[in-house]
C-alpha cells in the first residue's frame, strides 16, 4: 500500500501564518521534501519539529523525484514544502504532484498562505476576475509575447519578480501596454510589509531612484473594457466586411458563425454581410 503526499503551505513571512493542521502533519509524516533545507529547518526548529528533511528543488527534481516516488510507493508519507507559500506554484512541486498521479499515489493539499492571492487582496485592485502569470520568461521575445497577450486582457493580472529584474520588467510592460494602475507588494505578512500603489509610469520613476530590494508581487490593472470595445469598433471600421469575415474564417470559425459575428460587430444584418462578400449561405 502506497503512502500519501501532503502538499503543505508554509508561511510567506510571519512564522505564525501556518495552520495547526500543517504543523501536525509536518510532525507526523515520515519525511519532509523541502525546496531549501536551510530555510525550512528554521521553521521546523521554531516549532520543535524533528522530522527528517530531504532536498527537492529545480536542479535535482529528476533524480530526487524518483527517490521520493519510491519512498511513497514503499508506504512512506511525505510532506512537500517550498521556501514560502504553496508548493506547486512556480516551483518543481508541480512535477512531483504529477509523478504521484502517474504512479497512483494519493495527494492532498493543506491550504494556507499564498503570496499571489494575499497580494491581490491587499492591492485594492479589482478581484472579480484575475490571472496569475508567475515569473515572466527570461527570453526577451517570449517575455514580450506574454505582455502583448495581456495587453487586451480585462482581468487583473499578478506577476512575481526578482529585485534585479523589477525595473526592466516595469519598463517592458509600460512600453507594450502604456500606463495602468499597479500595486507593487513586498515583505508580505512581515513587520515591514509594503504596498506601493502607483501608475506604471510613476513606478518606473520611483525605482529609477530607489534600488529595489526583496522579492516582489506585481498586481496590475487589466484593460478597460469600454476602451477596448471602442477601439475594436474603430478597428472594424478600418477594414472591409470581407477582411473582417476572413479574420474569423482564418481562425477556423464556421462560415455561418463568422457571418453572424461580423454582422453583430458591425451593426448590420447577416444578409448585408452575405450580399457584400457574395458568399452563398
Amino acid at each position: 500500500m502506497a503512502g500519501k503526499l501532503y502538499v503543505c503551505a508554509t508561511p510567506i513571512g510571519n512564522l505564525k501564518d501556518i495552520t495547526l493542521r500543517c504543523l501536525e502533519t509536518l510532525k507526523e509524516v515520515d519525511l519532509i521534501a523541502s525546496e531549501d533545507t536551510r530555510h525550512t529547518i528554521k521553521l521546523l526548529n521554531h516549532y520543535e519539529i524533528k522530522t527528517p528533511l530531504e532536498s527537492y528543488h529545480e536542479h535535482n527534481k529528476d533524480t530526487k523525484g524518483k527517490k521520493l516516488i519510491n519512498l511513497l510507493l514503499d508506504n512512506k508519507n511525505i510532506a512537500l514544502v517550498s521556501d514560502a507559500g504553496m508548493p506547486g506554484i512556480c516551483d518543481p512541486g508541480e512535477d512531483l504532484i504529477r509523478l504521484c498521479y502517474e504512479n497512483n499515489i494519493e495527494v492532498t493539499v493543506l491550504p494556507g498562505a499564498t503570496a499571489s492571492i494575499t497580494a491581490l487582496i491587499l492591492s485594492g485592485i479589482k478581484t472579480r476576475s484575475y490571472c496569475f502569470e508567475g515569473f515572466l520568461p527570461s527570453n526577451k521575445k517570449a517575455k514580450k509575447e506574454v505582455i502583448k497577450r495581456l495587453k487586451e486582457d480585462t482581468r487583473t493580472y499578478i506577476l512575481y519578480e526578482a529585485p534585479h529584474h523589477l525595473l526592466q520588467t516595469l519598463k517592458d510592460i509600460y512600453e507594450e501596454i502604456d500606463d495602468r494602475n499597479i500595486a507593487i507588494v513586498k515583505e508580505l505578512t512581515k513587520k515591514h510589509e509594503k504596498v506601493f500603489k502607483a501608475s506604471l509610469k510613476e513606478a518606473i520613476e520611483h525605482f529609477e531612484n530607489n534600488t529595489p530590494k526583496g522579492e516582489y508581487v506585481l498586481v496590475i490593472e487589466g484593460a478597460n473594457e469600454n476602451e477596448l470595445l471602442n477601439k475594436q469598433k474603430e478597428d472594424i471600421q478600418n477594414i472591409s466586411i470581407k477582411e473582417h469575415l476572413d479574420m474569423y474564417l482564418s481562425s477556423g470559425m464556421d462560415i455561418k458563425d463568422a457571418m453572424k459575428k461580423v454582422a453583430k460587430e458591425r451593426g448590420i444584418s447577416k444578409r448585408d454581410v452575405y450580399n457584400e462578400v457574395k458568399i452563398k449561405d
